[in-house]
């Protein structure tokens, strides 16, 4: 049986008692409806896995205690930085948790000419942390022990205007040149998708103004959500770690 892996924020201290957080409580008691003495492993994003133990559970209040710290490397070698157009829906939801999966590295919302959606700021924040959550459950699920970046959403102009050493790519249905054919660059990329509906062409030809390539998937146009688990499976294969 496979051993549950949990996101703990904080240090995680070894030989000592300590209380999870309420959603990983949550979690625990109520989704997984586990019991005490139960191996379970935790995780805070400094690379490392602890093995634990529940020690109890009342509702979602749920005590663990750590007894080992083990040194696990799950990180692609290939940095990968998605500015990803914002989508509504599930899209963007689908978006993150697949590229956790997939290795990314980092993650940028991108509000485009073609993004419907519109929030305010306190609404924005509410919706940083609903992904935040997903690229969590992401990691929990495919064993990384370092949380991907989630920057706050930026307009395209800050995106483009912002310095990199990485390879910049913006997929173009249509471009001749296709993905798969980019050669190494060990500083990894930076790779830009639409939302919904696409960039628009002035908006192509503004990242091709500021270094950015055009590349395609080849001659069918996929869905936003397709498109951006289909590039990053493609520089896994041939640059990363698949």
């Amino acid at each position: 049986m496979r051993i549950p892996r949990i996101y703990y924020p904080s240090p995680i201290p070894l030989e000592e008692e300590f209380t999870l957080t309420d959603d990983a409580g949550h979690h625990i008691a109520t989704v997984l409806r586990l019991k005490p003495n139960r191996p379970i492993v935790l995780f805070n994003g400094d690379g490392n896995e602890y093995s634990a133990q529940i020690i109890s559970i009342a509702r979602k209040k749920v005590i663990v205690e750590a007894d080992a710290c083990l040194s696990i490397a799950k990180e692609s070698p290939l940095h990968l930085h998605l500015g990803q157009g914002v989508s509504k829906g599930d899209r963007m939801d689908t978006v993150l948790q697949k590229s956790v999966e997939l290795g990314v590295t980092e993650i940028t919302p991108i509000l485009t000419e073609r993004c419907t959606v519109k929030l305010d700021e306190s609404r924005w924040d509410k919706k940083l942390q609903q992904w935040q959550k997903i690229i969590i459950g992401a990691c929990e699920q495919s064993g990384r022990n370092i949380l991907p970046t989630l920057n706050t959403p930026i307009t395209l102009n800050q995106w483009l205007a912002s310095p990199t050493s990485t390879t910049r790519l913006v997929l173009a249905p249509g471009a001749s040149q296709r993905l798969v054919q980019q050669p190494y660059n060990t500083h990894g990329y930076r790779l830009l998708i639409g939302p919904e509906g696409g960039l628009s062409e002035s908006e192509i030809h503004l990242a091709n103004e500021n270094g950015y390539q055009s590349v395609s998937l080849g001659p069918r146009i996929l869905r936003t959500e397709t498109a951006a688990i289909t590039s990053l499976s493609i520089l896994q294969a041939q640059h990363g770690d698949f």
